[in-house]
């Protein structure tokens, strides 16, 4: 799969990708949301809207255009195909990981993160996730998929295995999920409380991060398809992003769950804007 610059970028992410040692990508598919709609649209509208953010960090002290990203746009996807669309997804991000580079996705739904994980696991076997969200997508199926947005982290513990995924902010979901959880994975719920301490028992480990941003209350991000009331503020955000910057092997990451016409002000989409931007950073991190 060949991978190039796109002209509409994410603010100054505009190197070529063959320069670049991150590598933007977003995934345009909602194929099995269960409640409302309009993911797919969330990567061009954080490009657009990027425009009105600074490309300096001062939670970081860096800045984006001090480093060699690219952009790569929207995956050209199979429309109507879920199997088909998670193997674009995964051939892509096997590409990026093959030339040495980071993957940093956009979402869509969450399901997408699933074929990047099993690509980055590929390539790192003893990879931990850290999994920020309101749901615990643990079910091991969903309106008779099996891979869905709700199922997708159930499956890729199979290829992850026990006490590899560590879940924050959880406040929702089937009771036999919460019950699976107990067993396999460690999960924390309503909060992030804890997660820099896991941060220091994985500080040496590679670690791939996933945030779906309705992890955070709806009345900071209500352009998301299945609000969850009783979440995070946008600080404690950049509390999980500074103990994310004492991890000395990211790997990769990814946001998720944007839907930008559910919120017509705006403030979801610079909401996912600011996360990505220091998501960015943080892949970079080790160029510092």
């Amino acid at each position: 799969m060949k991978l190039s610059k796109v002209d509409l970028s994410f603010q100054s992410c505009t190197s070529e990708y063959e320069d670049a040692n991150v590598v933007i990508f977003s995934v345009p598919m909602d194929a099995t949301t269960s409640f409302r709609p309009g993911t797919r649209f969330a990567g061009n509208f954080i490009r657009l809207d990027s425009i009105g953010t600074e490309w300096y960090s001062p939670y970081r002290d860096m800045d984006l255009k001090d480093y060699k990203t690219c952009d790569a746009g929207d995956l050209d996807l199979p429309i109507g195909h879920v199997e088909n669309a998670l193997e674009v997804v995964y051939q892509a991000t096997k590409t990026i990981l093959k030339d040495n580079k980071k993957p940093m996705m956009i979402g869509g739904e969450h399901l997408v993160t699933y074929p990047v994980l099993k690509a980055v696991h590929e390539k790192y076997p003893d990879l931990h996730v850290i999994h920020l969200d309101a749901h615990t997508d643990l079910r091991e199926e969903f309106f008779g998929r099996t891979l869905s947005h709700a199922t997708f982290m159930y499956h890729a513990h199979k290829f992850l295995g026990d006490n590899h995924i560590f879940q924050f902010g959880i406040r929702s979901g089937h009771k036999t999920e919460f019950e699976w959880a107990t067993k396999h994975i460690y999960q924390r719920k309503f909060d992030f409380e804890g997660l820099d301490k896991v941060v220091e028992q994985l500080k040496d480990k590679p670690v791939y991060i996933t945030i779906d941003l309705d992890v955070l209350d709806p009345g900071v991000f209500p352009g998301t398809g299945t609000p969850e009331p009783g979440g995070m503020q946008f600080k404690d955000l950049l509390w999980a992003f500074d103990q994310f910057e004492k991890l000395n092997n990211i790997v990769g990451a990814d946001i998720v769950e944007l839907a930008p016409h559910l919120d017509p002000s705006g403030a979801s989409t610079q909401a996912a804007v600011k996360a990505l931007r220091e998501m960015v950073l943080l892949l970079h991190k080790d160029e510092k």
